[in-house]
């Protein structure tokens, strides 16, 4: 067995994933389950596929590298909706670059997922339980198909619960795929059982025993598989106790790994560092894992009820200040890679003292300490708010030795490259821009910063001016992906031939391959802070001809799958759409007339009424922390990061609280209203005069099932032809008067940090404030839903009637039904709130929409529409049809 060659398993969706030793763990993302996932289930239940393909998305980018597609439920047509979604996800780079999991009990939906499946995926799962004819059809067929598989320790007899029953099914089903099958031993995946610990049964003493000494035995005999398995079974005892629950998981999958386990179903949200797991509570549970002694349980269960409540303690303070023992570079090292700035002047000043020349404090002391930083950032041991943090330590250095190097006139630092960064023409958004400029200015790299609303003109001018070797551009709503592609012509029409770098909320390497790349030789899309340092460097080495063609060959296979690719949706006539529009029975519908018709202000807002309001999850999600408050704050990989983030939030907040320092304002109103040739809404004043006429848009795509319908937002508003009065909302709120300069001041203080984190809070007020005005209008100003009492959570799910969409977003695309709200509210002349070129809102900290009261109006996704749709829109929107292409591109059917 020692001199077996390599065959390691390989998996592919776009991107190969192969199970090297270094791999060490493959986590498998489960939220795609609709056994598993109730959010899931009724999108897929609803076939509303294009917000179940952002659940599928999520997971990608909150780090799984495998994701799980279930579609098992009794009310389902299975075979249909795995199907259907699948063929989804071959359009999606962002989710099909990962492989899929095709998991079901059943055979009929797992065949038929092999069928549409794109790449290398893994059958989950078959096994022994039909008897060894079925075991074998089945095994033939996952192979035809090229698929690995994952085998239950399940036979005849039923599931393996000792030791010795899991090994001997293993080792039967090893034999018939191996001899008789002919399966290639490496795509071979046991699941040989996790059972729940502690339980207090007798015969349930060593189920985790059982499974490691079976996973080490499988690991050593049966050549080249791997193993798998759902993790936090075997916590299941502890349900509540999430203290004791998340060790008990770490402890597991630990001394799992350690036995061979290399993949399984974890949720991270419920881990514990195992380094940090009390040592106390870690002997208690490993006696259980290893059926130490017959009181195992009972020592484990009176610990656990002990501990429930109980908090860690915290370092002392001579311990917190130890390191200031340490040697002169280990000090400057240390407050870099901790973001400590109270003793780095005192520091930099000695580094000083003892150099020939202050230059040589920055090449040497601190880029020594920033080398750290981003050898840690880049393996994922730090994450961006430290280094943000340390980029303000850095800079206080810096500043400090400035006059001394201006004394000197001979210094001159020396640069890795010089990157220009700017948000284009129309966008406000910057905190992404401001994070990755950041962490290029902690690698050394010089940074020219050109902002916002940033026209091409001025970056072509700048961009020859200080001979950059660097663009990167940002935006983040989608009007900025057409001005970035012409951004790219203009660059090469002028002669610009240095590199180009897309980021941005709204961008993807799809549409930088497709819509970008063609225009421009040498274009990167990056999607996360982490890589840019990376990428840039790749990009300005000196042998970089190799990694750019790399770029370019990658970049023209993407864009050949997508203008080549097999599977098209299909879609009907806008005429038809119409005609499968949403059916509400107007008759009987509950429709209340508002208790204040017309519009109303607010102005100087208390703002400290928005903190119960906030949604973290997206604060954290900003800084690339990803992961659902509150339980983003006990995870294992970024908990320790995130709570420290959370505390500096926390401190931030408290302090425009306290000082007054940001200014909120918000006009809203209230109008009767009726829908007009299906898809407008014409809105009247209360003599029934018409005020304005709102445009909505209409799903094309074709529906599988009869009585799925074709939704437009118009459809929640009763036809004039009924006779029946209705009622619309709309409003803008903004909490953004003073964010700009307050940024502005923390960046002339050198603090990047909470520069970015006061643009961040901002914008979760001003989220914060949408929803209290939300909640305000439902239960007073209109009043439909007057003894609503939903929870914070209950409001950030959405689970109230009525709904809030806005232009720019899913159900509502197009960006310029702003221009209608602002004219019918006067939005500018009564709160200052301004429309960009681009219709972005100004200050960024804004968000406005629209107000609807139907019970049955719900959030959709209005995904492709077809060329007779833009045509009819275009006439009634009364612009040419290039006009509305340029609006509506992102939502065209084939095209991006």
């Amino acid at each position: 067995m020692q001199n077996k060659p390599n065959r390691y398993l390989k998996l592919s969706g776009l991107e190969p994933l192969v199970f090297t030793p270094d791999k060490n763990f493959i986590n498998v993302g489960e939220r795609t389950n609709v056994t598993g996932s109730r959010k899931f289930l009724r999108l897929i239940r609803e076939e509303q596929y294009e917000e179940a393909l952002e659940i599928a998305r999520g997971q990608v980018e909150g780090g799984a590298q495998i994701i799980d597609i279930n579609m098992d439920e009794g009310m389902l047509d299975g075979v249909h909706s795995m199907v259907t979604f699948l063929n989804l996800i071959v359009s999606e780079p962002d989710i099909s670059r990962v492989p899929i999991m095709i998991d079901s009990s059943k055979w009929e939906i797992i065949e038929a997922g092999l069928q549409v499946v794109q790449g290398k995926c893994v059958v989950n799962s078959i096994s022994l339980k039909g008897g060894e004819k079925e075991f074998i059809h089945q095994a033939k067929l996952v192979r035809r198909y090229g698929a690995a598989v994952i085998v239950m320790a399940f036979d005849e007899d039923g599931q393996a619960d000792t030791y010795q029953r899991r090994i001997e099914i293993c080792k039967r089903s090893y034999d018939i795929l191996v001899d008789v099958v002919k399966f290639p031993p490496e795509d071979i995946i046991f699941d040989p059982n996790i059972f729940p610990v502690a339980t207090g049964m007798e015969e349930h003493r060593r189920n985790a025993l059982d499974f490691f000494e079976a996973t080490k035995w499988i690991r050593e005999n049966l050549p080249y598989a791997n193993i798998s398995g759902g993790v936090s079974n075997v916590s299941f005892s502890f349900r509540g106790n999430d203290v004791v629950r998340e060790s008990i998981n770490s402890a597991f999958l630990y001394h799992a790994i350690q036995h061979g386990m290399t993949m399984g179903i974890v949720n991270p949200e419920m881990l514990e560092v195992y380094d940090d797991i009390p040592k106390d509570l870690l002997g208690y549970i490993e006696d259980v894992l290893f059926d130490r002694n017959d009181d195992a349980t009972e020592k484990l269960l009176e610990h656990a009820e002990s501990i429930k409540d109980q908090k860690k303690e915290g370092a002392s303070e001579n311990e917190l200040l130890a390191w200031r023992q340490l040697p002169l570079q280990e000090r400057i090292t240390h407050a870099l890679v901790k973001g400590v700035d109270s003793f780095i002047i005192e520091d930099t000043e000695e580094a000083r003292l003892e150099a020939t020349k202050p230059i040589e404090v920055i090449e040497g002391n601190l880029m020594t300490g920033m080398g750290v930083v981003g050898d840690l950032f880049g393996s994922g041991k730090m994450f961006l708010p430290q280094v943000v943090k340390s980029a303000r330590v850095m800079k206080k250095a810096v500043a400090y030795l400035q006059p001394f190097i201006e004394a000197e006139k001979s210094g001159k630092k020396e640069f890795a490259g010089k990157v220009l960064m700017a948000t284009v023409k129309g966008d406000v958004h910057d905190i992404g821009k401001n994070i990755v400029s950041v962490v290029l200015g902690c690698n050394n790299y010089e940074i020219v910063d050109l902002g916002v609303m940033v026209p091409p003109e001025k970056i072509i001018a700048a961009a020859k001016e200080h001979n950059v070797d660097i663009i990167g551009l940002s935006g983040l709503i989608t009007p900025s992906l057409d001005e970035m592609v012409t951004l790219s012509k203009e660059l090469e029409k002028n002669n610009i031939h240095v590199p180009l770098l897309i980021g941005g909320a709204t961008t993807s390497k799809a549409h930088t391959a497709v819509k970008i790349a063609p225009n421009y030789h040498s274009v990167v899309h990056i999607n996360d802070a982490s890589k840019a340092v990376t990428v840039v460097g790749d990009l300005l080495n000196g042998n970089n001809q190799t990694f750019k063609a790399q770029i370019r060959e990658e970049y023209e296979k993407l864009r050949e799958q997508f203008l080549k690719r097999g599977k098209q949706k299909d879609y009907v006539s806008i005429e038809d759409a119409r005609t499968n529009k949403t059916q509400i029975d107007w008759n009987n519908s509950k429709i209340t007339k508002p208790n204040h018709l017309g519009i109303q202000i607010i102005e100087d807002f208390d703002i400290t009424q928005l903190e119960e309001y906030i949604d973290w999850s997206p604060f954290f999600r900003s800084w690339d922390l990803h992961g659902r408050y509150p339980d983003i704050l006990n995870d294992e990989l970024v908990g320790e990061n995130a709570r420290e983030l959370f505390k500096d939030a926390q401190t931030l907040l408290k302090k425009i609280f306290d000082e007054k320092l940001l200014q909120a304002k918000a006009i809203y109103g209230l109008f009767p209203a009726n829908s007009i040739n299906d898809d407008d809404i014409e809105i009247y004043d209360e003599s029934g005069k018409i005020l304005t006429k709102f445009l909505t848009l209409r799903q094309q795509s074709k529906k599988a099932k009869e009585g799925i319908p074709n939704i437009a937002l118009a459809d929640f508003i009763a036809p004039k032809a009924t006779g029946i009065s209705d009622y619309i909302g709309c409003f803008c709120v903004c909490t953004g008067f003073g964010t700009e300069e307050l940024a502005k001041a923390y960046e002339a203080a050198h603090d990047d940090y909470n520069s970015i984190m006061i643009k961040a809070l901002s914008d979760r007020l001003a989220e914060a404030f949408a929803e209290y005005l939300h909640k305000k209008i439902r239960k007073e100003d209109w009043g439909y839903d007057s003894d609503e009492n939903l929870s914070n959570e209950d409001l950030i799910s959405e689970s109230y009637k009525g709904i809030r969409p806005a232009p720019g977003y899913p159900a509502c695309p197009d960006h310029l039904e702003k221009k209608t709200i602002w004219k019918l509210l006067k939005v500018e002349e009564n709160i200052g709130v301004q429309l960009t070129e681009s219709l972005a809102m100004w200050p960024a900290s804004s968000v406005s929409g629209y107000y609807f009261g139907n019970e049955e109006a719900k959030y959709f996704g209005l995904g492709k529409i077809t060329f007779d749709q833009l045509k009819d829109y275009a006439k009634r929107r009364n612009i040419s049809e290039q006009e509305a292409e340029k609006w509506l591109a992102p939502n065209l059917a084939d095209n991006l």
